[in-house]
């Protein structure tokens, strides 16, 4: 039994699978590029993938493959339909990142509500110890009590998220993206309304043909001054672009973002622009990667090798 795992690096330096040594030959890579990928898996029995593209070309050039284990939620980058027609199943590990994206989701909402970089460079740049004064209320900071909080999306972490906003005492709304998860103990309103009535918006719905540049222009324009938008969600949702010229022609929106739409970012992305830096808060794609978050998502990857190993088929 050939055991191949193609990305491990993108589950952090401490991931562990040498467990499954103990079912057959498993060899790990930190990254595999396209060109790679079939070298490394023709002959496997197993694959593990995070983010290595498995399409149909590929598929049918590995006449050994039984099983393949992504070790994320979304299985986009797997040709399912193709898979499931050789017989092969596709496991993921679904629901593994729920409290991390939510606590980040937060953590993004708190940061620009606090403007906590701007205090945290005036202190560390020296300046606070210049002043005659004991505090420094220059720039604005505001309580999540009484704030219009709305979520795109209200899965398991939009919910997760709407639950701890409640808790600092936001009023929380929501829209659902597919339009079937509308018996919510929150108000449901459509997109427009929601993006024209909240302080802080935040996403978490998959990347469909229906949430593809869901977010343009054209209701980035809806969002009150001061606003805050955040999408942990996938890059492709929201019209990057759009955003950066919105914010260059002054407009009074924050934009938070965990996720882009070409990962890693471009060298000549809009918002390495250092006019519009106040009013961007970027982390590079980590919302899912908390430690116990990861610890479960190895975990649940390998227990998908080992249940089929041991089942028998």
């Amino acid at each position: 039994m050939l055991i191949v795992n193609l990305d491990t690096l993108t589950l952090g330096a401490a991931a562990d699978f040498s467990v499954l040594e103990q079912f057959g030959t498993y060899k790990s890579y930190d990254l595999t590029s396209p060109e790679q990928t079939l070298d490394r898996v023709k002959d496997a029995d197993i694959i593990l993938t995070n983010k290595v593209v498995l399409d149909s070309t590929l598929l049918a050039q590995l006449p050994n493959l039984k099983l393949i284990v992504v070790t994320a939620t979304g299985t986009n980058i797997v040709d399912v339909e193709y898979a499931t027609q050789r017989g092969i199943p596709v496991k993921n590990a679904a629901g593994y990142s729920t409290l991390s994206v939510a606590q980040h989701t937060l953590t993004m909402a708190l940061t620009l509500l606090s403007q906590m970089p701007y205090y945290d460079a005036y202190a560390k740049q020296g300046e606070w110890s210049k002043s005659a004064c004991f505090t420094h209320l220059a720039k604005g900071r505001r309580d999540i009590d009484g704030l219009a909080w709305g979520i795109i999306g209200f899965g398991s972490i939009g919910q997760r998220v709407a639950t701890l906003a409640s808790s600092f005492g936001a009023q929380v709304s929501y829209t659902s993206t597919s339009g079937k998860n509308t018996s919510q103990p929150y108000p449901h309103c459509d997109l427009d309304s929601l993006l024209a009535q909240s302080d802080i918006v935040s996403i978490h719905a998959p990347l469909t043909p229906a949430t593809k540049g869901l977010i343009d222009a054209s209701k980035l324009k809806l969002l009150r001054d001061e606003a805050i938008l955040i999408n942990v969600g996938r890059g492709g949702i929201v019209d990057e672009s759009a955003v950066a010229t919105q914010l260059q022609s002054g407009a009074r929106f924050s934009y938070a973002c965990d996720v882009l739409e070409i990962e890693p970012m471009r060298k000549d992305h809009a918002f390495l622009d250092s006019a519009i830096q106040d009013r961007l808060l970027l982390t590079p794609h980590i919302a899912y990667a908390y430690r116990n978050s990861l610890k479960t998502l190895v975990q649940m990857s390998i227990d998908n090798v080992v249940n089929f190993i041991r089942s028998g088929k």
